[in-house]
């Protein structure tokens, strides 16, 4: 029965979502607010202000007090007026939204909208709204234009997109919300989420004991430290890092064998595809600290070997966007 309800609920949402007016963005990627696309509605401290007017005009009618009815009219044309100017606060406003730096699932993705008050009247309390959060007001020169920073939570990996941006203003007395959705192109890229802990690179699921590990002439080229994993030996833990608190760190020298790992795709078990991806994120995140040369294999898709920030993107992105279409 719950999800009867559910799934007509979601068609309802679907339905009426297909009603609403968005501003769509141009050729140029900047989204114009029109006339026809401004949505009004008193606010609570409207609605109060509409009954107190009721009750004024009743009275002054009951009583025939004209000094009653003069007040009462004049408050209702300061009503209109503040209605008429809280539309014409979004009208025109150009508004264009970019995606951030790639982050993790469960991590929240940051996208960058900048509202411009194109002509010659300035915007004021202007706020900007996804996902019921509470927006902070901006106020806008003429000719000027807002940055504003949005955060949006993730849930799966690949693009996130932006798909809209509600776009409102309550000037000048707070008495009428006029808001406006506002369709983006932008979207930001979200890795896989890393597992906790995941097996040495290289061994089926972990259960392999780890390679004995030698040294010859360059062992002491010092590469830089990772997270320490057991099997790690006790002589080249950072004491000096544990001390700072910073937890156990182990130390990485360029003589080491094995410094050119595989990330393979068919050497881990996990039954579940985005388990496995979330195994794989973190045997390149692991990989990378420790500057080795690393090579990623998937289904249908290789990284040769390589080391550094950017190839760590590159594996990271094909994890990201595994199955999924590229664009």
């Amino acid at each position: 029965m719950s999800q009867v309800s559910d799934s007509l609920r979601e068609r309802a949402y679907r339905y009426f979502d297909g009603l609403l007016r968005r501003v769509p963005p141009g050729p140029d990627g900047v989204a114009r607010v029109g006339g026809r696309q401004i949505y009004i509605v008193p606010t609570r401290a409207g609605f109060m202000y509409g009954a107190v007017m009721l009750v004024m005009l009743l009275g002054s009618l009951n009583y025939q007090n004209n000094l009653g009815l003069l007040l009462t009219f004049f408050l209702a044309s300061v009503g209109l007026v503040a209605m008429h100017h809280a539309w014409f606060n979004l009208l025109g406003l150009a508004v264009q939204a970019r995606g951030g730096s790639p982050v993790f699932a469960g991590e929240r993705a940051r996208f960058e909208v900048a509202v411009r008050a194109e002509g010659e009247r300035p915007r004021h309390d202007i706020r900007l709204r996804k996902n019921g959060e509470t927006p902070t007001p901006v106020h806008i020169g003429a000719g000027d234009q807002a940055l504003v920073a949005l955060a949006v939570p993730t849930e799966k990996r690949g693009w996130h997109r932006l798909t809209d941006v509600m776009v409102e203003t309550r000037h000048p007395m707070g008495l009428f919300r006029a808001w406006t959705y506002v369709a983006t192109e932008a979207k930001t890229l979200v890795f896989p989420k890393p597992a906790p802990q995941a097996p040495e690179p290289g061994h089926d699921a972990g259960d392999s004991p780890r390679p004995h590990r030698t040294r010859h002439e360059g062992a002491e080229d010092y590469l830089g430290s990772r997270g320490y994993r057991p099997g790690d030996s006790i002589r080249h833990i950072d004491w000096k890092a544990y001390a700072r608190e910073r937890g156990l760190v182990v130390k990485q020298y360029g003589g080491e064998q094995g410094q050119e790992v595989w990330i393979d795709w068919a050497r881990l078990n996990a039954p579940d595809p985005e388990i496995r991806l979330g195994l794989l994120t973190r045997q390149v995140l692991d990989v990378s600290a420790g500057q080795t040369r690393f090579g990623l294999r998937l289904p249908g898709a290789v990284e040769g070997l390589s080391q550094g920030t950017a190839h760590t993107e590159r594996c990271l992105t094909r994890l990201a966007l595994f199955g999924h279409a590229q664009d």
